[in-house]
């Protein structure tokens, strides 16, 4: 009985800190995610985030893809492959906003902003395949809760294209609590999964903090 009760304690704190990090550190407190979900909206700057998150993680293998592939934690792959699979979906998503954009609005240092994005990305390959159980699944399990912020701009930039907005078929916060307790089972795979998100989460708030640079400079051009 001892042992249940430290089991369950240690999986409820994995939740609680995968779940904390996206509040605190995710992409619904940023500003520019906060300016965006207007209706107001520049066009110009929904063309640029269609773009930059397109550019991140709309091409295949992704974070989860590569999480699937490594497989450090087994008990993960059945997940990690319905999670993939949904998220295709939303791949597709982006490519339809994107081919309704449009070009990328003309902003200063354009070469040098697709150069970040592209450090971004392969930093987020280079992480969700990491060895280290845990790091890549908390990787994952953070993308997908950072999403549902994400994913309220995407829709404002629908909206506004001419798009019809797409119902979301990405698993539910209920869900991924559940595998995040599966898997935070040791303090070991719990700093793993931690470390997995706040990694993901703070090359999304660079990506929010480009985009916004971005949009001051087409601003003063």
């Amino acid at each position: 009985m001892a042992f249940d009760t430290t089991h369950l304690a240690q999986a409820e704190s994995s939740w609680g800190i995968i779940a904390a990090l996206a509040e605190a550190d995710g992409s619904v407190g940023h500003p520019m995610l906060r300016r965006l979900s207007a209706r107001t909206a520049s066009m110009r700057d929904l063309s640029d985030v269609v773009h930059a998150w397109c550019m991140l993680h709309g091409r295949l293998p992704g974070v989860i893809e590569h999480a699937t592939a490594r497989n450090a934690q087994p008990l993960a792959e059945h997940w990690l492959q319905a999670a993939s699979a949904a998220f295709t979906e939303e791949r597709t998503y982006l490519a339809r906003l994107t081919a309704a954009a449009g070009h990328a609005p003309s902003t200063p240092g354009q070469a040098e902003s697709e150069a970040a994005i592209l450090g971004q990305r392969h930093a987020l390959g280079m992480l969700s395949q990491s060895d280290r159980a845990g790091c890549a699944t908390g990787a994952a399990t953070a993308l997908l809760l950072d999403w549902a912020a994400i994913r309220v701009v995407l829709d404002v930039a629908a909206e506004r294209f001419g798009v019809t907005p797409l119902e979301s078929v990405l698993p539910i916060d209920d869900e991924i609590e559940t595998v995040i307790y599966t898997l935070g089972a040791t303090p070991g795979v719990e700093r793993a999964m931690a470390f997995g998100a706040q990694q993901l989460l703070a090359q999304h708030r660079g990506l929010w903090d480009l985009l916004e640079a971005r949009a001051s400079a087409r601003d003063h051009q």
